[in-house]
């Protein structure tokens, strides 16, 4: 496995690879979670580049940026491990020439305002510049983005879609703790107790998914409103000083709100415990439906 830490390595490296080329873009503090994007793509393509890089542009006022969890030596034997074949490490100042870069997008607020987008001002212009910006230097032909980010993936499908990028964008389902908790690097942060607490969100997600499916072999149309605070009394009952950012019910497909609950429903949740945010997601539609 070789390692790139400046442009110019990166380009040498790249340019020295054959065949079709995935590519995993991640932060570091590498999880079960990015692992598995990592294989998927090793298994599907001769060659593997992932990067390994702490974006400062998609991080709000406020958040973990000084903080983030990195280890960069664990995270490379943990990739040499999967099987990739590059890794690229470069520093601020490789991506960015300045300290406020000022690259902007005009990205569809259908999907970047709502949910994460609401209360994130800038995260999601932050992670389609350094997308964009990677998917240039790397020149991939499939890129791989996990699932639990649901939101992400579908900004950054449009994304590739409106600029015409020729990369193929595969997603892979949400590796989770035994609990049920979705794998995150922010999961550090937390407790055992935090996350046995923390467990709650996936629970809470299934119960609103029972109830879907019950709906479905009864017949009976359930008010989204309705299973959202449901879902909300739930969380609050099972874990205490729990602060809910929201809960929300939305199309699988287009993110769009519906008034019942139906075959194309899915469940967002967005917490923090302690302070530590948690995303996650599920889907409420029959499998394979």
């Amino acid at each position: 496995m070789q390692v790139a830490k400046t442009l110019n390595e990166l380009k040498f490296m790249r340019n020295k690879l054959e065949g079709r080329v995935g590519f995993v873009p991640t932060m570091g503090a590498l999880h079960n979670g990015h692992i598995s994007l990592i294989r998927k793509s090793v298994e599907e393509n001769p060659e593997t580049i992932v990067s390994i890089f702490v974006n400062p542009s998609q991080f709000s006022l406020n958040e973990d940026f000084n903080k983030y969890p990195e280890n960069l030596e664990k995270d490379l034997e943990k990739c040499r491990k999967a099987g990739a074949a590059l890794v690229f490490t470069p520093d601020r100042k490789e991506i960015y020439k300045s300290e406020k870069p000022c690259i902007t997008f005009n990205i569809n607020s259908d999907i970047s305002s709502i949910l994460c987008g609401k209360n994130r001002l800038g995260h999601f212009e932050g992670v389609v510049q350094i997308v964009v910006i990677l998917f240039n230097l790397v020149n991939p032909d499939v890129a791989y983005f996990g699932e639990k980010d649901f939101q992400q993936l579908r900004v950054i499908r449009k994304m590739v879609e409106n600029l015409h990028f020729q990369i193929e964008i595969r997603s892979v389902p949400t590796v989770r703790e035994t609990n049920g908790l979705a794998m995150s690097s922010r999961n550090i942060y937390l407790s055992d107790k935090q996350k046995e607490l923390a467990s709650q969100v996936y629970k809470t997600m299934e119960t609103i998914q029972r109830r879907a499916e019950d709906a479905r072999l009864e017949r009976r149309a359930i008010p989204v409103e309705f299973a959202e605070n449901e879902a909300k009394k739930r969380l609050v009952d099972q874990v205490p000083d729990i602060e809910i950012e929201y809960i929300e019910i939305r199309n699988n497909h287009d993110l769009s709100k519906s008034r019942f609950l139906s075959n194309n429903s899915k469940v967002f949740i967005s917490v923090k415990i302690d302070g530590t945010r948690l995303i996650d997601n599920l889907f409420l539609g029959k499998k394979g439906g």
